[in-house]
C-alpha cells in the first residue's frame, strides 16, 4: 500500500513540474499570445501640465506574427503610439500612453489594444495624481 501511495505521489509530483515548465497553451493556432512585462502602472504625484509617458513592452509568445490592429485611450487626455510592424514570435513591441496632466485629481485611464490574440484585446492602465507642486 505504501508503493502504491509513493508511486501515485511521486507521478502527481512529476505532472506539476511538468505542467510549471510549459507555456500556456493557446486554443487558437493562429492566434499570437502577448507577455506582458506589466499591465498597470502608477504615476504617483506628477505636476500638473506636465505630459507624462509610460512605455508598456511586450514579447510575442506565439508561434506567429503578432499584428496590432488598433490601440485606443479612454478619452482624449491620452495619446497612444505603438509597435506598427508585425512582432515575430519571441521578439518584442511596445504600446506607449501619454497623459497631458491638465487637471489636478487623481486619474485612472484605460487603453485598449486589439491584436490576434486569441483574447483579442488587451487593456492596460495608468494611473496617478496631479497635483500643484
Amino acid at each position: 500500500m505504501k508503493k502504491i501511495a509513493l508511486t501515485f505521489f511521486s507521478l502527481a509530483l512529476v505532472a506539476s513540474l511538468v505542467a510549471m515548465n510549459t507555456r500556456p497553451v493557446s486554443g487558437n493556432p493562429d492566434a499570437a499570445i502577448f507577455n506582458w512585462t506589466r499591465i498597470e502602472y502608477d504615476f504617483g504625484k506628477i505636476k500638473v501640465g506636465v505630459p507624462v509617458t509610460y512605455e508598456f513592452k511586450f514579447t510575442n509568445k506565439g508561434d506567429i506574427p503578432l499584428v496590432i490592429s488598433t490601440v485606443q485611450a479612454s478619452c482624449g487626455c491620452t495619446v497612444t503610439s505603438y509597435t506598427k510592424d508585425p512582432i515575430a514570435p519571441g521578439a518584442e513591441g511596445y504600446v506607449k500612453a501619454t497623459y497631458n496632466a491638465a487637471s489636478i485629481g487623481q486619474f485612472t485611464k484605460t487603453v485598449t489594444v486589439n491584436a490576434n490574440t486569441e483574447e483579442g484585446v488587451a487593456k492596460l492602465t495608468i494611473k496617478g495624481e496631479v497635483v500643484a507642486l
